[in-house]
């Protein structure tokens, strides 16, 4: 019968072959106590897969830290992340311009979005065009020698115009302010994104107003014009003039005449190309010349 010191020296010695011939494995030993004697069991439990597993969901949780790069689809989807309730307040935002409220600052709140912008413009372009011809088409109803042709051109040229207004003025001011944050006088500032998306939301105003400029009353269409350019102006300036005021103050107003000047020509622009071209499709009857009737007669 062994004797409890060869038990013992016996259980190191198999613990010892075990690690011998597997290196990367563990051992967990267990003991139970029964009695007045006890056993001691030996475990084996190999952890290194597990370890491998741990490694690499290490690495794909790095992977989701790392920012994405400008040419993949993960980049642009923030942009467009907001929901129908952020979107409806923004562009009440821009119909109810209210003095001491910025609209960058109440409304956008550092989450800025292209998406409300792209599909104003988009929508913009469409009612701008469907409403000048059908401006034209009321406004010579009944003529017998008017001829009406639908002007899908007015469609691009609409395009064109709208989303270039709607980007490059915004980097034009968004470089000149990026320019102007260097001086001693400019204290702070607005992203390239913010900027757009103000002017985005600005130009909702001109979507019932160019379905409004299909009636064919010149006072009505001047009217609402007006109207227009106050309310997306003041949105406009609102913004920006907390931005510019310290500034210098000729540099100040300029900024904002300029503002204020090319969100007018926009709106002017658009009315008398789209709303005041009827009389271009008037083809007059020809009527016969009093040489050809003398000569008819005399023969």
């Amino acid at each position: 019968m062994a004797s409890p010191d060869d038990l013992k020296f016996t259980e190191f010695d198999e613990a010892a072959d075990l690690l011998s011939a597997d290196p990367g494995a563990s051992t967990l030993s267990v003991s139970a106590a029964g009695g007045t004697t006890a056993a001691a069991q030996d475990i084996k439990v190999d952890l290194s897969e597990d370890e491998e597993n741990q490694e690499e969901n290490a690495g794909l949780l790095g992977g989701e830290k790392q920012t994405s790069g400008f040419w993949t689809f993960e980049y642009y989807q923030s942009f467009f992340d907001v929901d129908t309730m952020q979107v409806l307040d923004r562009i009440k935002g821009s119909m109810m311009p209210l003095p001491g409220r910025n609209f960058i600052r109440h409304h956008i709140r550092n989450n800025p979005d292209l998406y409300g912008p792209f599909w104003i413009c988009v929508t913009l372009v469409f009612s701008v065009a469907i409403s000048g011809n059908l401006s034209s088409f009321l406004s010579q109803q009944g003529d017998p020698r008017y001829h009406y042709r639908p002007q899908f051109h007015k469609v691009t040229i609409a395009a064109v115009v709208v989303f270039l207004y709607a980007w490059l003025v915004p980097l034009g001011v968004w470089g000149f302010l990026t320019w102007r944050k260097g001086s001693e006088h400019q204290t702070s500032g607005y992203s390239f994104l913010e900027t757009v998306c103000v002017y985005g939301y600005s130009l909702f105003v001109f979507i019932p107003t160019s379905v409004l400029w299909s009636i064919p009353f010149q006072w009505v269409q001047w009217t609402l014009i007006l109207i227009a350019m106050v309310i997306s102006g003041s949105v406009l300036v609102l913004t920006f003039w907390p931005v510019v005021r310290d500034d210098t103050k000729m540099t100040a107003f300029a900024i904002v005449a300029s503002i204020v000047v090319l969100h007018t020509l926009l709106a002017i622009g658009c009315k008398l190309y789209f709303f005041e071209t009827a009389a271009l499709d008037v083809k007059p009857t020809p009527t016969p010349t009093l040489n050809a009737s003398v000569a008819k007669v005399t023969g």
